[in-house]
């Protein structure tokens, strides 16, 4: 993200020197010119484009080979629909040009974000900044990830700009200046999940340290998420413990679940990985969107799963398990960091399990190999 938006004219430097986590964010006039490499970044590759038709001159947007299949349709019709000039030669994926000319008029748009609520977050973020503002309508079937919508519109908030809900899949953004301001970020407590599960397998207690008390993330939904499973949950003064008594390898027994998890699909693999573990069947629902992120989420968990003995089926909308005796062999990651993390909660209970490309955690956790280890060695 950082490089994407220095390419459009946007200094983001580390403000203490040194390799410090202080970043100074300093806006200027966005420029064109430019081809932006989103990786496998859906944030860059959704976020971004609203605010390269801003920007003076075209700006390109490619990405990695999996990249190239995720749907990109919506940002691109919706940016049409605000009489921006796109051109994606018809596929709707990347890569694809958006033609700027340093102002959007704004307006009154319908879009279906029922793929991902990184489409309507990615409107609202650059909204005020139009002429006319932004008004924007979801019409397609159940909207995933809420807490990010959410999430999005506080921050807007927080920085000075109207933005008010006349209904429910309605937002109204104001045009506006949006307001500087100093802003300690909170750790994405879904990279939390790994790691407190692996209390349930190896036993004992995992805590993650400064865990916020609010917070509008879903990761804060981990904690019940574990107690379903049989864990024991506490939060205080220390951060968020799990306690998973003696664990899998211990002799215990994970319990099945049956969890919706259409405000945090984030979360699915670590806790589809988990229920791959239990001793009783488990189902997962409200995430067929997962179906368009860095990969097929849903099916290439199947996939992975099964080809370790597991009994896992893939359904219209989410995934089933039943309780099924795994074994060592090949888990591969499809260059998926929450797929890495996954291979990595099962390689825990099951001896041989050989994850591909853990480095693919770089992605959000550069830090995960190091990490995991250190934990298991503590």
């Amino acid at each position: 993200m950082m490089d994407a938006l220095g390419q459009l004219g946007v200094e983001c430097r580390d403000s203490l020197g040194g390799g410090s986590d202080t970043l100074l964010v300093t806006p200027a006039g966005l420029t064109g010119g430019v081809t932006i490499d989103c990786g496998l970044a859906g944030t860059v590759m959704r976020f971004v484009p609203p605010l390269a038709a801003l920007a003076d001159g075209s700006v390109t947007f490619d990405g990695d080979d999996g990249a190239r299949l995720r749907p990109m349709a919506t940002t691109i019709d919706s940016l049409r629909k605000l009489g921006v000039e796109v051109d994606d030669d018809g596929r709707g994926t990347l890569p694809f040009t958006v033609h700027g000319t340093g102002r959007v008029e704004g307006g009154d748009i319908s879009i279906d974000a029922s793929q991902s609520s990184q489409f309507v977050s990615g409107l609202l973020l650059a909204g005020a900044r139009f002429t006319t503002g932004l008004t924007l309508r979801h019409t397609g079937e159940h909207l995933p990830s809420m807490p990010h919508i959410e999430m999005t519109v506080a921050c807007l908030r927080a920085r000075g700009v109207t933005v008010t809900e006349p209904e429910q899949g309605v937002w109204r953004v104001e045009p506006g200046p949006i307001s500087g301001i100093d802003i300690d970020m909170e750790p994405d407590l879904s990279n939390a999940a790994p790691f407190l599960a692996a209390a349930l397998i190896a036993g004992g207690t995992v805590t993650i340290p400064h865990w916020p008390i609010t917070t509008t993330q879903v990761g804060d939904d981990l904690g019940g998420y574990f107690e379903e499973f049989g864990a024991v949950v506490a939060r205080d003064e220390r951060g968020l413990t799990v306690d998973g008594g003696p664990g899998v390898l211990g002799g215990r027994s994970i319990r099945g679940v049956t969890l919706d998890l259409s405000t945090g699909g984030e979360l699915a693999p670590s806790l589809i990985a988990l229920a791959a573990l239990a001793t009783a069947p488990s189902t997962f629902t409200g995430i067929a969107h997962l179906r368009g992120h860095e990969t097929d989420r849903l099916r290439a968990l199947v996939t992975e799963i099964n080809r370790l003995g597991g009994n896992a089926t893939e359904l219209p909308d989410g995934v089933h398990i039943e309780p099924a005796t795994l074994h060592g062999g090949a888990w591969q990651s499809y260059h998926d960091h929450r797929m890495a993390t996954a291979g990595a909660i099962i390689g825990l209970a099951v001896e041989g399990v050989e994850v591909d490309n853990i480095g693919t955690t770089a992605k959000t956790l550069p830090e995960f190999p190091a990490m995991w280890t250190a934990m298991l060695k503590s």
